[in-house]
């Protein structure tokens, strides 16, 4: 007997493909924008219009708020697509994205404080819990200053992290008024992203504008009812952790297509040369190989944990725990292909403007992101396979 249609799902994936096309026709204007995101150290205005055209910072925004709500597979395909030909744009254009997700969670009157006058608003962020929080009626006083939150100079809202007084974890919602944006973002790599510091002084925040860490993890969350989409019964973690790390995919791909007209360049256009040369060979296999693979395991967790959602069931912790911790390892499997290539891309590649040492930048620069940190997340996964506690409750 053959399983019934998902005509919802076929939809969906159907809109997904004809987005992903949008923004794959895009990749002409953000690779000669790059430059320009450099500069100036954040992405520029007409990358951001040209993403919101194409739809997709309302690719994981709820329908009732005018979005696709696609499933996160398409939305990664776009992140992907959109590195290949400029990083910052990918990383902060995905960030900002993706908020949209975690504002769906919320309680309606956060929904429609965000997007009741314009459906377009955008939302930064920055998760480090360093905010002062002190409860009072109807809501907290809140204060504190943040770094890395990426493509803030185009957003009007903030999701900002913070530590109540009984230690537990809340994202606090604050719009443009009751903070400041301070020009701290001068970094080797990732400069396009204008991830710069949020200063938030004495600010009340209504308790409707939080979101706890507890309902994140349990699915709990006060946004999602039964005619919510089964998108929004995923772990938010799960989504996050993959923005930050996603966009690495696209610039390894990229680097390795620069890599392979460099080293043809080299060989005087004999490519004999290079089909005889064991270190390129391998070099390129291995990138080819790598960069499947991270493609294939980010695919394969959310085709999982879609199906899960979509008949109704839980997704296992212990696969939660797994796929945050694979999501860790994509910026050093990232790293170990653009440091391959990189070391044998010839004299050209050391000179400032250089394409692939530009990737080389953007990849390493990612990896001080703590999301990007594998350590405790390999330790998590392996104490719980022992038998302990789960000790991580962003997964």
């Amino acid at each position: 007997m053959n399983a019934p249609v998902n005509d919802a799902a076929i939809q969906t994936a159907a809109e997904g493909a004809a987005m992903l096309e949008r923004v794959i026709a895009l990749q002409p204007l953000l690779r000669n924008n790059a430059e320009q995101a450099r500069s100036g150290r954040r992405v520029p205005q007409e990358n951001i219009q040209a993403l919101q055209d194409a739809g997709f910072f309302l690719a994981l925004q709820p329908k009732a708020w005018g979005g696709f709500e696609l499933d996160p597979q398409d939305f990664f395909r776009m992140q992907m697509a959109i590195a290949e030909s400029c990083m910052s744009t990918a990383w902060a254009g995905g960030i900002v994205a993706v908020h949209a997700y975690q504002i769906a969670l919320m309680e309606h009157q956060a929904q429609v404080d965000v997007w009741g006058e314009d459906i377009h608003t955008r939302v930064s962020s920055s998760y480090a819990p360093m905010g002062k929080v002190e409860p009072v009626e109807g809501g907290f006083r809140f204060s504190g200053r943040w770094g890395w939150s990426s493509g803030c100079d185009h957003c009007t809202w903030a999701l900002l992290g913070g530590i109540l007084p009984d230690g537990t974890y809340r994202t606090f919602l604050v719009p443009r008024s009751d903070y400041r944006i301070e020009d701290t973002w001068n970094s080797m790599g990732l400069q396009g992203t204008g991830s710069n510091d949020i200063v938030v002084e004495d600010a009340f925040v209504p308790e409707h504008r939080t979101h706890k860490q507890t309902d994140g993890f349990a699915g709990t969350n006060p946004g999602v009812t039964a005619d919510s989409a089964p998108l929004y019964r995923l772990p938010w973690a799960q989504l996050f952790i993959r923005v930050v790390s996603t966009p690495a995919i696209g610039a390894a791909r990229d680097a390795l297509n620069l890599y392979t007209e460099l080293v043809k360049g080299k060989a005087s256009g004999d490519v004999t040369k290079l089909a005889q040369d064991i270190g390129t060979q391998m070099r390129i296999a291995d990138a080819k190989n790598a960069i499947e693979t991270m493609t294939t395991v980010l695919l394969a967790n959310f085709d999982a944990m879609m199906a899960a959602v979509r008949a109704g069931q839980d997704i296992p912790l212990e696969d939660r725990i797994l796929y945050r911790y694979q999501a860790s390892l994509v910026i050093e499997q990232s790293i170990a292909v653009v440091d391959s290539l990189f070391s044998s891309a010839g004299g050209s590649s050391v000179f400032q403007g250089s394409a692939i040492q530009q990737r080389f930048l953007d990849i390493h620069t990612a990896r001080a992101h703590v999301a990007n940190n594998p350590t405790s997340f390999a330790r998590n996964l392996g104490a719980v396979g022992l038998g302990a506690d789960n000790r991580d409750f962003f997964v």
